[in-house]
């Protein structure tokens, strides 16, 4: 009798654990209001930017679409607000923004202070970009360098880490938007310019009259983890986020995409089935739809056709998918399992 006693007070505390564990404030607030706040870059295509007509794209637009997509079931219930590298922590930890996937680099003392990362959705070494006719290829020729840099990004950390690691005394010329710092690049302001180093293939094919004038190369061997991010204090809007972001890696896995999903619900793999929610369950763990991941396939299709379109081999940069393979092509985009 003890022991059946101890096994029901478990069980309602687990029920009463996971009842509370679906009120976050966050999830409420964006429900109540109707559709997502995400932060968004200043202008950074392929990642962040309004097309002609306004319309918002990106792999990091298309992240924070895969969340309006879970909660609502709509990819539009979503609003963008661009920006700076200053800007960007604060907002998210004041309740301006709901995400912030704006190319944010993962950092201990960013995760300490008022912020927590879900989902790596794209891994990056931070570069340099040089004019071609300077003869630079590489970061110790940079001997007295001016180096264009956007205040309050891990760029202001590396350029000063460079320039001691290898005594070449470099010059940051500080800039607080990302408009301002590439502008003052192109005008020969600076000799160079630093940031993740696709986001510089982005601005070397959309903002440069001829591309072939510019050289990009590693400012260090390290790479980061750009991981869009929620405020700390809020374990079920976390958990929406991450899982959102894993469905997009998981429906790559599975091999499910946005043009064969409604077939593959018929298929006879028990994680498939769950995943898709033909199995309950995974949806209302999170206070979801147990169809959100279906949902976010057929809206967006998988992580595969996200990067590829946004800046792999069907978009403008042509970008190789490198480290953001899956692990099972030698990659480090790692599924959860959704069971």
């Amino acid at each position: 009798m003890k022991t059946w006693k101890i096994i029901s007070l478990a069980a309602s505390a687990f029920a009463c654990a996971t009842a509370s564990a679906h009120a976050g404030p966050t999830f409420d607030a964006v429900k109540k209001r109707g559709h997502v706040i995400c932060g968004a870059s200043q202008g950074t295509v392929g990642f962040g930017a309004p097309d002609d007509k306004g319309y918002w794209r990106g792999l990091d637009v298309e992240t924070c679409r895969a969340v309006a997509v879970a909660v609502f079931g709509d990819k539009d219930k979503v609003e963008f607000v661009p920006l700076s590298g200053q800007q960007r922590i604060p907002a998210l930890q004041t309740g301006e923004i709901d995400i912030l996937p704006r190319t944010l680099t993962w950092t201990l003392q960013r995760d300490a202070n008022g912020i927590n990362f879900t989902t790596p959705n794209y891994y990056e070494f931070t570069g340099f970009m040089v004019a071609k006719a300077s003869g630079v290829t590489k970061v110790e020729e940079m001997a007295g360098a001016s180096v264009c840099v956007q205040t309050g990004s891990t760029t202001e950390v590396v350029v000063n880490d460079v320039s001691n690691k290898h005594q070449l005394k470099l010059k940051p010329v500080v800039f607080d938007n990302v408009a301002a710092t590439r502008q003052a690049f192109f005008s020969g302001r600076c000799d160079a310019l630093i940031t993740d180093a696709s986001a510089l293939a982005s601005v070397r094919a959309t903002q440069s009259d001829n591309p072939d004038d510019y050289v990009i190369f590693p400012a260090t061997r390290y790479m980061d983890a750009l991981t869009p991010a929620v405020r700390h204090g809020d374990d079920q809007w976390l958990d929406i986020v991450n899982w959102s972001i894993q469905a997009l890696l998981s429906a790559e896995l599975y091999g499910i995409d946005q043009a064969n999903v409604d077939q593959m619900v018929e298929s006879d793999d028990p994680r498939v089935k769950r995943f898709l929610g033909v199995e309950p369950g995974n949806g209302k763990a999170l206070g979801l739809d147990d169809k959100f991941a279906y949902n976010i396939v057929k809206q967006l299709g998988n992580y595969g056709e996200m990067f590829d379109r946004n800046v792999g081999k069907n978009s403008p940069l042509k970008l190789d998918r490198g480290p953001n393979r899956l692990f099972s092509d030698g990659g480090l985009m790692f599924p959860m399992a959704f069971q």
